[in-house]
């Protein structure tokens, strides 16, 4: 990825992304997909010269999808796996037991939150510096899994939220907010949101289609509270464009 243009969302999301204990929530909708920011974030936290390992939950896409598109980024998916940096957890397969429906729902959460505690606790008994990341595409999928039991989307989130406290994981979540609309998605959402420390909207143009310029990041880094309760919160708005092995970000009218 062309690092120069990349700075624009670096320094919107700002320093110590990736050192551990951070939560990032990446939003889209319909007309813009936002998945290119999973995409920079998972090459980024897989870079050859740290140790750091992404524990990924792909409800969204297969392995081969994944592998493809950041095979053209120049980042080796295959082997960061094999290299025990990269533990992919396939949604897709997913299948929960035979018995009656809450039972069912609820032992398939319970086991796929097993997977991740059991990864990380492995990981951080490892000698050496690193962080975990651990990485859902696309959260509003939990929905599915959970078919429709919001108690449990919420009971899932807060369990992987207590990685966070005790072994000070990091969090990138994918959501596609105005795909899946029901009442319980949304409660997911917002409180996604409210655990954020991080928020970025890939939206449209608010001026139309453009062959130019993809769409527009809206970042809201909210930084740090104060004890008197002030918020450092900041905004940053500013256009990308989707190539093939890369994304560039820009301000509007700076490209020419």
């Amino acid at each position: 990825m062309d690092n120069s243009r990349a700075n624009l969302l670096e320094e919107a999301i700002g320093i110590g992304i990736g050192k551990g204990g951070r939560v990032v929530v990446v939003e889209d909708c319909v007309e813009t997909s936002g998945a290119f920011v999973l995409h920079h974030f998972l090459k980024r936290f897989l870079h050859p010269d740290s140790s750091d390992v992404v524990i990924f939950i792909a409800f969204a896409h297969p392995f081969s999808h994944y592998e493809r598109i950041l095979r053209k980024m120049g980042c080796n998916l295959t082997v960061h796996r094999k290299n025990h940096r990269f533990v992919f957890l396939d949604m897709l397969t997913l299948e929960c037991p035979e018995r009656n429906g809450r039972e069912a729902r609820e032992d398939g959460l319970l086991a796929l939150y097993g997977e991740i505690e059991k990864a990380v606790e492995i990981y951080s008994s490892l000698e050496g510096s690193r962080t975990i990341t651990i990485m859902i595409d696309d959260i509003s999928l939990i929905e599915v899994a959970a078919n429709g039991s919001s108690n449990h989307m919420l009971d899932f989130l807060h369990y992987c939220y207590t990685l966070k406290a005790k072994y000070g994981c990091s969090f990138v979540t994918l959501n596609h907010e105005d795909i899946y609309s029901s009442a319980n998605t949304l409660q997911l959402i917002l409180q996604t949101e409210y655990l954020a420390d991080v928020i970025i909207k890939a939206q449209p143009l608010a001026t139309g289609l453009a062959s130019d310029v993809h769409g527009q990041l809206t970042v809201l880094n909210k930084g740090s509270v104060s004890e008197f309760g002030g918020s450092s919160s900041k905004v940053r708005n500013f256009h990308f464009r989707v190539k093939e092995n890369n994304v560039d970000y820009f301000y509007p009218g700076s490209q020419t």
